[in-house]
């Protein structure tokens, strides 16, 4: 292997990305984490968190690992690209409203809790993370997947709330946050097995091109969304 590869811009930005991504798309998995310990014991309340989000976090990797296999199949990254466009849309129209969760009174309910929501809400960080580790050089993609997915433990144990309310004081970051899904998205669409070549002929710059598009619509569509959700009577 080119240890090289390892040092390039191409592995940092995509490294970059898989982070930000997680960030973004982690806070709902780290509430959900929250309110499934809230009724333990405090002293089992810390091994249910750290338990449920390391199973989360394997469970993660290898549905992302299989993802980016699978995106090599023709029209899999159309598909996934419109995913990603929704779920940035989705992130940055958000009205706020928060689902119901129980708490469990035992360790392993707590657990299995964690595991379930965590696998149901996962789909936009395994689309937004495989798509980041696409975009690094190829002998890199397992390695990336990994240390982007390994720091999200930290970040969802340890990182949430602060987190959380960094966003409510400058939600520029969600709208930032957003735009990269849209590149992402545009990115992934162009590059798909189906389209690429004859894409890549009719259009120089093509990818430049359908990033652009895929933060343009994001935004938008987001902002529009947003502001006809703030505008709903109560």
């Amino acid at each position: 292997m080119d240890l090289s590869a390892f040092s390039g811009p191409a592995f940092w930005a995509a490294l970059l990305s898989i982070i930000v991504a997680n960030i973004l798309l982690s806070g709902d998995n780290a509430v959900v984490i929250a309110l499934a310990s809230r009724n333990l014991p405090s002293h089992q309340q810390n091994k249910a968190i750290f338990w449920g989000s390391a199973a989360a976090i394997v469970l993660r990797v290898v549905l992302t690992i299989t993802a980016v296999q699978l995106l090599t199949l023709p029209y899999l990254k159309i598909i996934g690209a419109i995913l990603l466009l929704y779920i940035g849309v989705q992130l940055l129209a958000d009205s706020g409203e928060e689902e119901e969760m129980h708490g469990h009174s035992n360790i392993w309910g707590a657990i299995r809790t964690i595991l379930i929501a965590d696998l149901v809400m996962s789909l936009d960080n395994v689309l937004a993370v495989a798509a980041a580790a696409q975009k690094g050089p190829e002998e890199t993609r397992l390695a990336l997947l990994i240390i982007g997915l390994g720091l999200s433990i930290p970040l969802i144990i340890f990182g949430s709330t602060m987190l959380l309310k960094i966003m409510d004081r400058f939600p520029v970051i969600i709208t930032l946050g957003a735009g990269l899904l849209g590149l992402l998205a545009g990115g992934m669409l162009v590059e798909d097995p189906a389209i690429k070549d004859s894409i890549q002929v009719a259009m120089e710059d093509s990818h430049m091109i359908f990033e652009g598009i895929g933060v343009a619509i994001v935004i938008l569509v987001g902002t529009y969304l947003k502001k006809k959700n703030a505008s709903k009577p109560a």
